[in-house]
């Protein structure tokens, strides 16, 4: 192993209160925004209290919604309405500052929540609370933010922390950025990784690891998968800087998928005492995690590269396989009918787990209908795949996005070659001629952000909010009405799945009022998004987008039964698509 730094960071909290703390500073006032967990930052108010120094310590991460949590939810009532003017600043989104708000509709309850853009070019959100007896209140809640560049020369306006301090008599002594240890942390990892002579040749590095122990504690919110957690956010955003590093220095477009420069792995625990940081270069691991055999229909949580494997055993057909890059190999089946053949695969984005099941479910189901003509590929990308196996096992709850490519760091759905993974495609196309794949995916069941890079993801600027269950149709260019009119069917047929409707409704009401709109097409109660182009093969492309990246239990089971009767849905609608006169295969559920 290589170790590129191993260091320690001091926590800034703590700094503060050494720097107040003393009988000279008795009668100060201090407020700060910091990246902490709420404990210790009362902890540290009680502290520099005790030595007559008031201080009030707020959160650097989503102030907004800490005011909520931490000034207003002490109070006995919340008021009936909520009048919330949100800033818009240059160097932002438009909607950027409305996004951090999330969830505060669905805290809120039945609270009438109004929002409005203020143009006025500062971090400040302005809210007027109306009692029930109609009594407002006005109140500003700040959100410091800091206009910087990155190394791979984008602009961005982010977090930060930040110092304000008044003496006794109210006069103001400082107001100004506190660059925090959990932005110092993040920009020596970035000027570590950047300074590093990598060479010239791609995959640079088999595994860039990155491990950091995080004082953090994370805070459980009181809706749906949502939680405040800045071990999961600066995963994220260690991640994809360094994959954005690697496409710069590579000159290649921001967001290539096609970039090879290994597996990056940031692994973000939570520690106590200072923040500490080791970055080393590791050989891959070939090893697979152990677990529970699970009934594949009740399965709570993703299966076992075993368990899948042995899933697709009894599946009957023709095997075929190809080897990933660490070694692992991917298996798959033709099951030959006399139906139009169709493609079913999951696991591309070997994070987004609900698709592996499903797909083997509903494969269950055809291979017993006479007549069924498919390939089933369950496990495309199984060396992501163990790795989010890896990560899992410290923190179920975070997306772990590092999972997300393959070894090699590259989208297989982008690899424009047979190369390890990417043959496994070629080949079901070749034995099944298939005209129709379903590829069953996922995405975050909870907010995504990067906090220190601008808060919102680059160029997954749609996926920061889950909006339920979510169709792409890509189509060549001569099939748009054959394509049309299969999305039209499949989402009539979705439409009758127990709770499903109710489940998007819920979901993109929500994304409405904190993006400020939608941006995609609603076709039968689904949000969907058609695209043509004549790239890929083959001609019609259905991929499912179920927000299940950290479903556990029920919400798990319910995410790949969807899944499931989205392929079964899918095929059967292609076959009277296709075949109208001979009415396809029959009901398949």
């Amino acid at each position: 192993m290589n170790i590129l730094l191993q260091t320690t960071f001091p926590r800034t909290l703590d700094t503060l209160v050494q720097r107040f703390a003393d009988e000279a500073n008795r009668g100060m006032r201090i407020e700060a925004w910091l990246f902490d967990d709420r404990h210790e930052r009362r902890r540290a108010e009680a502290e520099l209290a005790a030595c007559g120094v008031e201080a009030r310590l707020r959160s650097a991460y989503k102030p907004l919604l800490h005011y909520f949590l931490e000034d207003l939810h002490r109070q006995d009532d919340l008021p009936a309405e909520v009048k919330l003017q949100y800033p818009v600043c240059a160097g932002a989104a438009e909607n950027r500052f409305l996004l951090e708000t999330y969830p505060l509709a669905a805290l809120l309850g039945d609270v009438h929540l109004t929002f409005l853009p203020d143009r006025r070019e500062q971090p400040v959100y302005t809210l007027i609370l109306v009692s029930a007896q109609g009594e407002e209140s006005r109140h500003q809640v700040f959100a410091p933010n800091r206009s910087h560049v990155d190394s791979s020369g984008t602009s961005h306006l982010s977090p930060t922390g930040w110092l304000r301090v008044r003496d006794a008599s109210g006069h103001t002594l400082l107001d100004e950025r506190l660059e925090t240890e959990f932005e110092a942390l993040y920009a020596q990892i970035m000027q570590t990784i950047s300074a590093y002579p990598w060479g010239d040749k791609e995959p640079y590095f088999e595994e860039l690891h990155i491990a950091v122990n995080l004082p953090a504690r994370e805070q459980p919110l009181d809706y749906g998968q949502e939680v405040l957690s800045l071990q999961e956010a600066l995963h994220e955003d260690l991640y994809f800087s360094i994959l954005e590093f690697f496409q710069q220095r590579a000159k290649r477009p921001h967001g290539d998928r096609s970039l090879r420069p290994g597996q990056i792995v940031p692994e973000i625990l939570h520690g106590k005492g200072e923040t500490a940081l080791r970055i080393e270069i590791r050989p891959l691991e070939a090893s697979e995690r152990s677990g529970p055999h699970r009934q594949l229909a009740s399965a709570g949580s993703p299966l076992t590269t075993a368990q899948i494997q042995r899933e697709l055993w009894e599946i009957s057909g023709t095997p075929f396989t190809a080897t990933s890059r660490a070694g692992r190999k991917i298996e798959a089946r033709y099951h030959p009918g006399s139906d139009l053949p169709v493609m079913i695969s999951g696991g591309q984005h070997a994070n987004e787990t609900s698709g592996v099941v499903g797909a083997l479910r509903a494969a269950r189901v055809l291979a017993a209908k006479k007549g069924a003509h498919f390939t089933i590929s369950p496990l495309e990308n199984p060396d992501g795949y163990a790795l989010h196996q890896r990560l899992i096992a410290d923190n179920p709850n975070h997306m772990h996005h590092a999972a997300r490519y393959t070894a090699l760091g590259d989208d297989l759905g982008h690899r424009r070659s047979n190369l390890y993974e990417g043959e496994i495609r070629t080949k079901a196309l070749q034995l099944s001629r298939a005209d129709l794949h379903i590829n069953l995916h996922g995405y975050p069941s909870h907010e995504w952000t990067r906090p220190l890079s601008g808060y919102i993801p680059h160029g997954f600027a749609m996926w920061t909010l889950p909006k339920g269950f979510f169709l792409i149709m890509n189509h060549h260019k001569t099939w748009a009405e054959r394509a049309k009119t299969f999305l039209s069917l499949v989402t009539k047929r979705l439409a009758t799945v127990p709770g499903l409707l109710a489940f998007n409704a819920e979901q993109m009401n929500l994304y409405r009022i904190h993006s400020g709109g939608t941006g995609f097409h609603i076709i039968n109660g689904f949000p969907c998004m058609i695209t043509a182009g004549e790239e890929e093969a083959p001609p019609l492309i259905l991929t499912s987008e179920y927000p299940d990246e950290t479903c556990h239990g029920a919400p798990f089971v319910a995410a790949h039964e969807v899944q499931m009767a989205t392929v079964l849905i899918a095929y059967e609608a292609y076959q009277n698509l296709m075949l109208p006169t001979a009415g396809g295969g029959g009901e398949t559920n």
